[in-house]
C-alpha cells in the first residue's frame, strides 16, 4: 500500500510541479519557495515533538498498556497546542521581520508575498495539530488507511493544479489559498478516523508531568537536531536568495523536490519498520531490533541506488522533458541532493534505532552542530565568491560524518548493534554495488545517442546489475534460499 501511494505520488508530484513552475514563472515560483522556508524554520519544533510522540504512542503499544496510551495522546495533544501557539507568535514577529528586511523580493510582489506568508502560517499550525493523529495511525501500523489518505490529497493536490491554470486571480495567491483548504480536508480525514477507530484518540488537555514531561526531555534534546537540519536546508535557501537571488531558490526548490519524490522508495520500508523496531525494544528484543535495522538499512540503500543512479546520469535530459525551462545550476543542485539523500537515508535507519532507546541527547547535540556549521561556512564562502554549488557538496560531506556518529553511538547504547558488523554486512557490499553499476552505466553512455533509448538501457543495465550483485555479495545463505524457493513456487503456479 506505501508503494502504491509513492507510485501515484511520485508522478504527480512530478507533474504538478511542472505544471506549477510553468504557470506560477520562476520568480513566483522561488518566492512561494523561499517564503515556505521561513516558515518551515520554526516547524523544527514540530517535527521535534512528531518523533516523541510516534516513539512514546509505539512504545506503549508495544508493552500493550492502553491506560498509559490514552494519557500519552492527550499529553502530545497538549504541547502540541502550546507548539502551535509558539511558532503562532514567532512567524507573526520575527519572522514577518525577515520577510519585510532580508529576503530579496521584487517590490511589485511583496503584497502577494505578504499574503502567501500568512496562508502558510494557517498552513503549519492545522499540520502541528495534525501530527499527532497522524503518529496514531501510524504506531497502530495502519499503513493502508495512511496510504489511502495520502493518495486522496495527492489527487486533490493535482485538482488544485489543474485550478491554478484557469485561475483568473494572482496565480501565487490562489495557489497558496488552494493548498490551505487542502490542508483543512488533510486535517479532517485523520481526525474522524482516529476517533472512530483508536479509543485513546479522545482529546482532553492534560496537566500530567509523568507523560509531557519524558516527552518534553525527548523532544527538548531532539529539537537541536531537528533545528540544525532545517537550518541548514532552509538557511541555504536564504543564502541562496540573498547573495544570488530568487532564480536560485527555483532551482534549489526543483532539487528538493526530486529528492522527497524519489527517496520515498526508501522511506517507505523505514516508515513500515520504524514501529516495528520501536516495540520490539519496548519488549527487550534487543536481537531482532539490530535485524531490523540491517536489513532496512541494507535493502532501502538498494532501492535507492535503482532509481538514483540512472536519474543521477540523465539529469540533463530528465529535466529537459519535466520542466521545459530549466533554471540554471538546477542539474547540480539535484545531483548532489540525490547524494545527500542516499547517505541520509542510512543515518535515518540508524536514527530510528537511537530513538527506540530513548538515549538521543549525544547524537542529537553533535549532529545538530554539524549541520548548523553548514551556514556560517556557506556565507563566508559565499563572501569570497564561492560557487553557489558549495553548500550543497559540504551537505554531502557533513551527512556522512553524522551517519558515522550516528553508527557509532547505536553501538554503544544497544550492544546487540556490532559496528563493525554493520559495516561489513550492509554498507560496504551496497556501496560496492552502486560503485560498479555507476561504472557500467557511464561506461555504455556513450554509445547510445538517442536520448530516450539510452534512458532506457541505463535503467535497465543498473537495475539487472544491482539485482545480480546482491544476490551474489549481499544477500546470506537463507535469503538467497528464500528467494530461490519462492521462483520454484512461481514456476510450479506457472506451470
Amino acid at each position: 500500500m506505501l508503494y502504491l501511494r509513492m507510485g501515484i505520488s511520485m508522478l504527480v508530484s512530478l507533474y504538478t510541479s511542472r505544471v506549477v513552475l510553468n504557470t506560477l514563472g520562476v520568480n513566483d515560483f522561488g518566492i512561494y519557495n523561499v517564503i515556505g522556508g521561513v516558515v518551515a524554520l520554526f516547524g523544527f519544533i514540530t517535527s521535534s515533538m512528531s518523533s516523541a510522540t510516534s516513539r512514546f504512542l509505539t512504545y506503549d503499544l508495544g508493552l500493550n498498556d492502553l491506560n498509559n496510551l490514552k494519557k500519552t495522546f492527550s499529553a502530545a495533544i497538549t504541547v502540541h497546542l502550546l507548539i502551535a501557539i509558539i511558532i503562532l507568535i514567532l512567524t507573526e514577529t520575527l519572522g514577518l521581520w525577515f520577510l519585510e528586511n532580508k529576503l530579496v523580493i521584487d517590490p511589485i510582489r511583496m503584497y502577494a508575498a505578504r499574503i502567501v506568508y500568512q496562508f502558510s502560517i494557517l498552513n503549519s499550525i492545522i499540520y502541528i495539530l495534525l501530527s499527532p493523529y497522524i503518529a496514531s495511525v501510524l504506531s497502530h501500523e495502519r499503513m493502508n488507511i495512511y496510504a489511502l489518505f495520502e493518495i486522496i490529497i495527492v489527487f486533490l493536490k493535482l485538482f488544485t493544479v489543474i485550478l491554478l491554470t484557469y485561475a483568473p486571480f494572482d496565480k501565487l495567491i490562489t495557489y497558496a489559498s488552494l493548498l490551505l483548504i487542502l490542508s483543512f480536508i488533510h486535517f479532517g480525514m485523520y481526525v474522524i478516523y482516529c476517533r472512530r477507530d483508536f479509543v485513546e484518540c479522545r482529546f482532553k488537555i492534560s496537566t500530567d508531568k509523568s507523560k509531557i514531561k519524558p516527552m518534553l526531555s525527548f523532544s527538548g534534546w531532539d529539537l537541536y537536531g531537528n533545528m540544525s537540519v532545517v537550518a541548514r536546508t532552509q538557511g541555504v535557501n536564504m543564502l541562496l536568495n540573498m547573495f544570488f537571488g530568487t532564480l536560485l531558490n527555483a532551482a534549489s526548490g526543483i532539487s528538493t523536490q526530486i529528492q522527497g519524490a524519489l527517496s520515498s522508495f526508501a522511506s517507505n520500508i523505514l516508515t513500515a519498520v520504524k514501529p516495528q523496531v520501536v516495540k520490539s525494544y519496548a519488549i527487550g528484543n534487543y536481537t531482532y531490533t539490530a535485524y531490523l535495522l540491517n536489513n532496512t538499512a541494507k535493502f532501502s540503500s538498494l532501492l535507492l541506488l535503482v532509481i538514483f543512479i540512472p536519474v543521477i546520469i540523465e539529469m540533463p535530459f530528465i529535466l529537459k522533458i519535466w520542466l521545459i525551462n530549466v533554471p540554471e545550476y538546477t542539474v547540480e543542485f539535484s545531483r548532489l541532493t540525490l547524494l545527500f539523500a542516499f547517505i541520509a537515508n542510512i543515518s535515518s535507519v540508524i536514527m530510528s534505532g537511537i530513538h527506540a532507546t530513548g538515549k538521543i541527547k549525544r547524537s542529537s547535540v553533535w549532529n545538530g552542530t554539524i549541520y548548523l556549521s553548514v551556514i556560517p561556512i556557506a556565507y563566508i564562502a559565499f563572501k569570497w565568491n564561492s560557487s553557489p554549488v558549495f553548500p550543497f557538496i559540504l551537505n554531502a560531506i557533513f551527512v556522512v560524518i553524522g551517519a558515522s556518529l550516528n553508527m557509532w553511538y547505536l553501538s554503544k547504547y544497544m550492544k546487540e548493534f556490532s559496528l563493525f558488523a554493520f559495516l561489513r554486512k550492509s554498507i560496504m557490499p551496497v556501496l560496492i554495488i552502486g560503485a560498479t553499476s555507476f561504472a557500467l552505466c557511464i561506461f555504455a553512455k556513450p554509445y547510445i545517442k538517442n536520448d530516450w533509448l539510452r534512458l532506457l538501457f541505463i535503467f535497465i543495465i543498473n537495475t539487472y546489475t544491482i539485482c545480480q550483485l546482491s544476490y551474489c555479495i549481499l544477500l546470506n545463505s537463507s535469503e538467497r534460499l528464500m528467494i530461490k524457493n519462492y521462483v520454484n513456487k512461481w514456476k510450479i503456479k506457472k506451470n
